[in-house]
């Protein structure tokens, strides 16, 4: 028997790698095949090595017509040669060019899966009502299936008629919150290892934050936040983890940063692939973005049993339940950041209450498992008809 054939599509290879390999794998191992496009940044080879089919197409992360218009062609060629049974896109510029080249293609099943719409609140009337209007009338005219993690997302869309009801579906975001993000899988060397590393004490406070160092992560803000806390509470820690890619527009940030950064209570350590063991060791989560989809570095925290501190934005406050597991403050506003930051160093107790919470949530909502069997039966109703 045939085995039915997917494509994935998304900009770069670092989404395939963060994002969706789960979603792979576990399309791999229910008898698809599955090949993946996108611009390689590097991680072609890692990715290959562990079994993944990788198709290198340029594809531009900005509206860029000539560019764009070059990655329509060789996605087209590809789906022409390749006869997918399904095209599923993700990422804003990605998704539209994929589902553009998949129309062209005759491609029958297409996906969309928004991780968080292009449009934010940030943007002007203007430039949100051009942006809102390209993802409904995408969605409306060039997909089939429209996937939304975020449910503020998903009523939106279905308030302004992006698809029939039939056609969207809710999916939620999820991490493996039983073997890789599970408190009890993480060994007490481990952290002791990391302790030293960084140099901690059994008193320190530690707070920590995941992210590009951006302006629109509200980095700056956090820093602000921090060096105000400190002066109250001197036995707390801020342990940065993220990178400014190198593809990054907001190059001014970077250097910006370079001088807030330096302060002995400030540990900036770059890009890290020991996620649940830094969650382990620190007290409290932070994430003070301007604007989001639905962050996985929220939940991610929450499965390692932590208290959060986030925005009231898209995303977050679908994460962070008030006097639960966490407290919203306002976007951009310092004082109520570092409010939020000295109620949680000085209250032991509330960070304990709001880390139990915590983890009970993610095991209701935000299960891996969960979401990528809803993603499965729907291949599988869809290759089956």
């Amino acid at each position: 028997m045939t085995k039915k054939k997917i494509l994935q599509v998304c900009a770069i290879d670092a989404s395939v790698y963060s994002l969706l390999k789960p979603l792979i794998i576990r399309s791999m191992d229910k008898g698809y095949e599955v090949h993946n496009a996108c611009t390689n940044t590097g991680r072609f080879e890692s990715l290959e090595s562990q079994g993944l089919t990788m198709v290198d197409i340029p594809i531009d992360r900005r509206i860029h017509p000539v560019k764009n218009l070059k990655s329509i062609w060789k996605l087209y060629r590809l789906m022409k040669i390749e006869k997918y049974d399904i095209v599923h896109v993700h990422t804003p510029i990605a998704a539209l060019l994929g589902r553009i080249a998949a129309k062209l293609a005759g491609i029958q099943n297409i996906i969309y899966t928004a991780h968080g719409f292009y449009f934010h609140e940030e943007m002007s009337k203007r430039k949100y009502r051009l942006f809102f209007n390209i993802e409904k009338y995408a969605a409306k005219w060039m997909t089939d299936w429209l996937l939304l993690q975020s449910k503020e997302d998903y009523e939106l869309a279905l308030k302004n008629n992006f698809k029939t009801p039939a056609k969207t579906i809710h999916l939620s975001n999820g991490v493996d919150i039983w073997n890789k993000f599970n408190p009890e899988k993480i060994l007490l060397s481990e952290i002791n290892e990391l302790t030293r590393e960084l140099n901690l004490t059994e008193s320190d406070i530690v707070f920590s934050f995941i992210g590009r160092l951006v302006k629109e992560k509200g980095i700056f803000e956090l820093i602000e936040a921090f060096k105000r806390v400190v002066e109250k509470y001197p036995q707390c820690k801020l342990i940065i983890i993220g990178v400014l890619p190198t593809s990054e527009r907001d190059q001014e940030s970077y250097k910006r940063l370079s001088e807030q950064l330096v302060h002995p209570n400030i540990q900036a350590i770059g890009y890290r692939k020991d996620i649940p063991q830094l969650m382990a060791i620190s007290d409290t989560f932070i994430l003070p973005s301007h604007r989001e989809g639905l962050p996985r570095s929220i939940i991610e925290a929450m499965a390692m049993a932590k208290p959060i501190i986030a925005t009231n934005i898209r995303g977050c406050r679908e994460e962070v339940f008030p006097d639960e597991n966490g407290i919203l403050f306002e976007k951009g506003n310092i004082d109520s950041l570092e409010g939020a930051m000295s109620l949680l160093a000085a209250n032991e107790s509330l960070r304990l209450r709001y880390s139990l919470r915590s983890r009970e949530l993610v095991e209701e909502l935000f299960d891996e498992e969960k979401v990528l069997t809803k993603q499965i039966q729907l291949f599988n109703r869809i290759t089956s008809s």
